[in-house]
């Protein structure tokens, strides 16, 4: 796919970021999956909320750190429009997915999470004029095979 690189930003580093990302994921679902918070008689909901407090801060910090807060009311009223609607998808998303966890069995609700990719490299093709290499479309149908094998419940029976 076309990568869209930051100058003095190699893409191995964007590949290691992203391997470091998803490692950081798997141990974030495992905790979900076990709900510790649960054990101690937290809700789910509370627990997202508690967890999400506590990224504000992080985020708030590193963007303090780096020193690239602005006002948000200068951004453009259709760049807030966007963020808000990321922020509610996003949000949408969490507890779709917890309460998935909480109902269903992790090793069939993290494969069909992860077609998310799959609808991201659909979405650049299509409306950010992103054009997939053979190689690339190769992964995208491997990683849509993989996740229907992964949750088929008839196809090891």
């Amino acid at each position: 796919m076309t990568c869209r690189n930051t100058p003095g930003f190699p893409r191995e580093h964007g590949r290691k970021l992203g391997l470091l990302g998803t490692a950081l994921r798997g141990v974030r679902r495992r905790d979900h999956r076990f709900r510790p918070h649960r054990r101690a008689g937290v809700d789910a909901d509370l627990a997202t909320f508690i967890r999400t407090v506590l990224i504000l801060l992080l985020l708030a910090t590193l963007v303090g750190v780096r020193r690239k807060w602005m006002n948000p009311a200068s951004l453009p009223p259709r760049t807030l429009l966007f963020l808000a609607l990321s922020a509610l998808a996003t949000a949408a998303s969490w507890v779709c997915y917890f309460r998935a966890l909480q109902i269903g069995r992790a090793s069939q609700v993290a494969p069909v999470d992860r077609l998310s990719l799959v609808l991201v490299a659909l979405f650049a093709f299509a409306f950010l004029g992103e054009r997939p290499t053979g190689q690339d479309w190769l992964g995208i149908a491997l990683v849509t095979a993989g996740v229907l094998a992964l949750t088929s419940s008839k196809l090891f029976e």
